[in-house]
């Protein structure tokens, strides 16, 4: 569950990310483009990906710890994005071979 969430404040930042205007951009993908091209409706998703990401936190943890975790993993995410992603070293292989690493861990662990 903290690794869904971990994964969707992932999205959610990347998607207001890409909303920005002072932001070096690559078009890797095609939703990339498309994210560029229509900041409304991307900025919409990102809030409510966001949320969403908020609200399992506060469902797996308690109110307190949650917010805390969230906002935490939130700048922490936010750094790599910002300092990564114009170095083009967020590639699509990378992040899901950690994410099924860090899933295969919170498995076994739990």
């Amino acid at each position: 569950m903290i690794t869904l969430a971990s994964l969707i404040v992932f999205l959610a930042f990347y998607t207001l990310y890409y909303t920005s205007k002072r932001a070096v951009l690559s078009y890797d993908f095609g939703f990339e483009k498309w994210m560029q091209q229509n900041p409304k409706q991307t900025k919409i998703t990102g809030l409510f990906l966001l949320a969403t990401a908020y609200a399992m936190w506060l469902f797996t943890k308690s109110l307190c710890c949650g917010t805390l975790m969230f906002f935490i993993q939130l700048m922490t995410v936010g750094s790599l994005i910002i300092i990564l992603t114009p170095l083009k070293k967020v590639n699509s292989k990378a992040l899901l071979a950690i994410l099924l690493f860090v899933a295969f861990l919170e498995s076994y662990y739990n």
